[in-house]
Formats: C-alpha cells, sequence, structure tokens
C-alpha cells in the first residue's frame, strides 16, 4: 500500500483477508531463546483463529525446520502448538529463512491466484519472522495488517554486548511498520472488531 492515509484509517477488513500463522512451534518454549514478552499472545492468535473460523476466512500457517536445534524438523520442537495444529489450514508451508514468502508452497502465488490483498500476520518472533513478512508483504504490494498483541518475541544481545528487553525489541518493531508505512499496526482487539463487522 501506498496511500498514507489508510494507515491512519480505521481498520477494514476483506471478506477473504488471509490470517497467517508464523513458526507457533513448541521449540519456542525451550531456554535456549531466553525470557519473552507479551505471555498473553497465544491467546490472542487462539481469539484471531475462532474469529476467521466463524466468518470462514482463509488461515495459513507456516511452520520453521532448522537445520539443528530446537526447531529442527524431526524433532518435537519442530512440532506445531497444539492449538495451531489441530487446524485444516488452506494452504501450510515450510520455510527454512525468516519470510513466509519464501517458503514451500509459494505465498504470494498463492495469494495472486485467490486475488486476495490482505494479511494479518501473528505468530512467533515479533522482530524476525513476523516483521520480515510483513515488510515483504508491504514491498509486494499487499494490505499487511500487524497485531502486535498476538505475537511475542525474546531479549536479545547486541553486538555491544547489550541485551535488549523483548518488549523494547516488539515496540521498536511497530514503530518501524508504522513509520516507514510497512504495515498497519493494530491489537488482535481492532481485528475481531473489523472482521465481525
Amino acid at each position: 500500500m501506498t496511500n498514507t492515509d489508510a494507515f491512519d484509517a480505521p481498520l477494514t477488513l476483506d471478506p477473504d483477508a488471509v490470517l497467517l500463522l508464523i513458526d507457533v512451534q513448541k521449540g519456542f518454549e525451550a531456554p535456549d531463546f531466553g525470557p519473552r514478552d507479551n505471555p498473553q499472545a497465544e491467546q490472542r492468535m487462539a481469539e484471531l483463529i475462532a474469529v476467521w473460523q466463524a466468518t470462514g476466512r482463509p488461515i495459513v500457517t507456516v511452520q520453521h525446520s532448522a537445520p539443528v536445534g530446537p526447531l529442527a524438523e524431526g524433532t518435537p520442537g519442530y512440532e506445531l502448538k497444539d492449538f495451531v495444529a489441530e487446524l485444516t489450514p488452506a494452504l501450510h508451508i515450510t520455510k527454512s529463512v525468516n519470510s513466509a514468502f519464501y517458503g514451500t508452497p509459494d505465498l504470494h502465488a498463492w495469494l495472486q491466484e485467490r486475488g486476495a490483498r490482505q494479511v494479518v500476520v501473528t505468530g512467533i518472533i515479533t522482530n524476525v519472522c513476523n516483521e520480515t513478512t510483513a515488510r515483504m508483504a508491504g514491498n509486494l504490494g499487499y494490505d499487511a495488517i500487524f497485531p502486535t498483541d498476538a505475537m511475542h518475541s525474546f531479549d536479545m544481545t547486541g553486538p555491544d554486548g547489550t541485551t535488549v528487553p523483548a518488549a523494547e525489541l516488539a515496540r521498536a518493531t511497530a514503530t518501524t511498520l508504522h513509520a516507514m508505512r510497512f504495515a498497519k499496526v493494530v491489537t488482535t482487539k481492532d481485528v475481531t472488531t473489523a472482521a465481525t463487522v
């Protein structure tokens, strides 16, 4: 989207808006990742899932396959968390990089075939795969919706050795996406309200 006014206007949601559930995997519960923010993230995702199912909108699940570590394919950590694993998505994507647009099957091609123009980005990690996917969605011309309370991040340590809390990283992501007009940054309540109007 290039219309600046659209980012500040009240949220409206297309009947075929696609809910992306990115990397909602058990491996992120491993201590390797350290402290996280937003303990209600999974509940907010579940609320969005319920509304999408009730309104018949499409859900896409995305699963990260790492060569080693907590998200390595074939390990328990690779598995989707139960509330996502029980879904029958319209599309399931497997990826090995940060963006859901670089996976199999091809998300962009699938969205183009459907004529879908809106994607609602949720999942794990706010400032990694979610942010990367939202930036790409914006660059590809999609109306990217980013409900920041339906995702979470982890504390991360920078090159100077300073650890930045997850909440600060999430806030920086929200600020960048909003200020640079990559995505419309909203809350779960904004989305569920728009979905049921």
